[in-house]
């Protein structure tokens, strides 16, 4: 297998004025989809649970700054993505990460751009368009089902979004019959540990403690962490055997 990755949130957002023109063009009209309120508990497993950020930040995803403080290119490269493959970018945002993993997966393969919000899904393709990317599709999922067909994942990948999940256990089950028998699942999040990520609000990271904690016991497997990325843990995950 090769190596690829998706999605970071903070407030206040950027928005490059290109990327900007797009949300503007496509969301407009639309209220925010996915935001918990008050009345929730909030907590999964003694963490806090972060609010959904909107598709009205998706410009900031696009930022030009996330280059050196994610190193993209690193993501990639650490990823064990094939060419042929079907790959899911879980919460993709304005599919930043899903335009880079549709070039690694090749015209055989194909990858599916996946969130909760319809609005950050126009906004994807509008951006996947504007590229020539041509093998990228979107699905709709819900807080709980992201809708995906089972067994057949190769590879999913989870960038800086598993932590706003409002229903982690439920998109954990389901993540996990998704997968191929040998697929792997790809988590990053911002780290809890440190400083490298201190620009990243405290409920929008994760140590390496809590994602072991969440994710052993819904039954997963670790199959390597990576340490190398400037402010991100990158776990690789599979089904236990």
């Amino acid at each position: 297998m090769a190596r690829t990755l998706a999605r970071t949130l903070n407030r206040p957002f950027g928005r490059p004025a290109a990327v900007a023109a797009v949300v503007a063009a496509l969301a407009f009209g639309f209220a925010p989809a996915g935001a918990q309120t008050a009345d929730d508990p909030g907590v999964y497993k003694g963490r806090k649970i972060a609010d959904v950020m909107s598709f009205r930040g998706a410009g900031w995803l696009e930022r030009a700054s996330r280059i050196q403080e994610e190193n993209p290119d690193a993501l990639m490269a650490a990823l064990p993505i094939e060419e042929g493959m079907l790959v899911v970018d879980i919460g993709c945002g304005s599919g930043y990460y899903a335009r880079r993993m549709a070039a690694a997966v090749g015209p055989e393969g194909s990858v599916l751009c996946n969130d909760i919000q319809p609005q950050m899904l126009r906004i994807a393709e509008e951006l996947a368009r504007r590229e020539g990317v041509t093998n990228v599709s979107t699905v709709l999922g819900t807080e709980d089902d992201p809708k995906l067909p089972e067994g057949e994942v190769d590879l999913m990948l989870l960038v800086d979004v598993y932590h706003e999940f409002s229903e982690p256990g439920a998109m954990l089950e389901a993540m996990r019959e998704a997968l191929s028998p040998d697929g792997v699942i790809a988590l990053a999040e911002f780290r809890f540990e440190g400083r490298s990520a201190a620009h990243i609000k405290l409920d929008h990271r994760m140590s390496i403690d809590q994602v072991m904690k969440e994710w052993i016991p819904a039954g997963y497997e670790l199959v390597e962490r990576i340490d190398s990325l400037p402010t991100q843990h990158l776990f690789l995950f599979r089904a236990a055997r």
